[in-house]
């Protein structure tokens, strides 16, 4: 098995720390794996975009350019990669900034008002980690049960006192 995941949005909207996540927890369950970073010199409020690849076999190319998996943060991101997702595909956009409906009719599409839903528990912040919540769910990618080691893995040091809010964030999205 073999999952192509494409993670786009702005700079600041924690594109690239999605894709960390997904990453280490492929690591975590002995896959094969690849995180593929890519951003604006502006970084916050630029464009960011992150590959990621985890399979049971040998990754040729980290590239990639038609995901079986899109999450798309913004409106830009989902106009720029819709028409890029394989037919049985899935994109996992946020509803709270985009106001349109997919167009392409062979994928599974879940709008998740995830920028309204992290603002109202209080983390505006973690937006990405509820449609993340949502994708681990969708997908069964992982087990559930693993998500608390990855988390205290991946959250920086500096940063230890947001595992708990990351944690909530994540749950929010697989309770959708």
């Amino acid at each position: 098995m073999t999952n192509n995941i494409l993670i786009s949005g702005f700079g600041g909207q924690g594109v690239l720390f999605t894709g960390k996540f997904l990453a280490y927890e492929g690591l975590l369950e002995n896959k094969e794996v690849t995180w593929l970073p890519s951003y604006g010199p502006e970084m916050r409020g630029g464009t960011a975009n992150c590959a990621v690849i985890i399979s049971d076999d040998p990754i040729g190319s980290p590239l990639v350019t038609h995901p079986n998996v899109l999450i798309a943060m913004n409106l830009p991101s989902l106009d720029k990669f819709e028409k890029d997702i394989v037919p049985g595909g899935m994109v996992f956009y946020d509803s709270s900034l985009i106001d349109r409906q997919i167009t392409h009719t062979d994928i599974k599409a879940f709008a998740i008002p995830a920028t309204k839903m992290a603002n109202d528990a209080g983390f505006p912040t973690l937006a990405n980690m509820i449609v993340l919540g949502k994708l681990l769910k969708e997908t069964a990618m992982f087990p559930i049960d693993t998500i608390d080691k990855t988390i205290a893995k991946v959250v920086s040091a500096r940063k230890q006192n947001l595992i708990e809010l990351n944690k909530k964030a994540i749950q929010l999205g697989l309770d959708l």
